[in-house]
């Protein structure tokens, strides 16, 4: 099934426009390019909109939120869900600021998302409107693990429920979820942790899958959470002695240039509850 939905990624080649952060903005766009598709990116609300009409997918990213940037990730929301392109959310350390749960309110209220990706810490605000959290990582006491791994997959089915949105919640057990099925992933690698923006660029990821697979929004998710997850394994072991978390990271993208459907297909670690 995942090796269809990457073929589609490198045949479709769509154009995802990115409203994201200025620490992850440079990797979301290589990441995009090594997977097939082609990225946008552009957070002035004088044009925000205007761009998303001519892409197939859409990312928003809370990273470094401005006040500037907040009109532009609602219109180009608003535009994208008029002509039916998929947007993906990703609400960075939303538990933080206020600032951050105020435009997640805004954003859950005014845009139909069909994917909403982030750490279960992350989760926890968009469920709650509560603040928490100690930034853009999982809190220690939200780690999804194999005694509360049934409990987590209850709780995203139920946030996909309420949200309309396929729940990705990724950490060292990854849960892809819409109100009925969910799918649980075992790709990825512990290393993954000490570069900045692998979540991120999973988020841009999600949207170019998303937009290639069109009405498939719970398979295009999990396909690029194993995607990704895969990556960082085959980074891992190109690592020589020598490198550290700056060659992982480069790594990380050329592992994505270079999958093909069918190391995809092999590679995938998951099951279905």
């Amino acid at each position: 099934m995942f090796s269809e939905l990457l073929a589609n990624v490198r045949a479709a080649g769509p154009l995802v426009h990115n409203i994201t952060n200025y620490v992850t903005a440079n990797d979301c766009a290589n990441l995009l390019l090594a997977c097939g598709a082609w990225p946008i990116m552009a957070d002035d609300a004088r044009e925000s909109a205007e761009v998303t009409a001519r892409c197939g997918g859409l990312h928003l990213n809370l990273g470094t939120l401005h006040e500037r940037t907040v009109p532009a990730l609602l219109a180009s929301g608003r535009e994208a869900n008029a002509r039916g392109i998929p947007v993906v959310l990703d609400p960075v350390g939303v538990g933080v600021s206020r600032f951050r749960r105020e435009t997640l309110a805004r954003l859950l209220g005014e845009v139909r998302f069909a994917v909403i990706r982030g750490n279960l810490s992350e989760m926890r605000t968009v469920a709650s409107g509560q603040g928490g959290g100690r930034g853009v990582d999982a809190g220690g006491s939200d780690q999804v693990t194999e005694g509360t791994l049934d409990e987590a997959a209850a709780f995203a089915k139920a946030l996909s429920a309420r949200t309309g949105a396929v729940i990705a919640m990724t950490g060292a057990i990854d849960i892809v979820a819409d109100s009925g099925t969910a799918f649980c992933i075992r790709n990825g690698h512990p290393m993954m942790r000490r570069v900045t923006g692998t979540g991120c660029q999973l988020s841009a990821l999600t949207a170019a899958f998303a937009a290639a697979n069109p009405g498939r929004a719970l398979e295009a998710a999990a396909a690029a959470v194993c995607a990704m997850g895969l990556c960082g394994e085959i980074a891992h072991r190109l690592l020589t002695p020598e490198e550290g978390n700056a060659a992982y990271r480069g790594h990380i993208i050329d592992a994505m240039y270079r999958l093909t459907p069918e190391q995809l297909e092999e590679g995938a670690r998951y099951e279905m509850r």
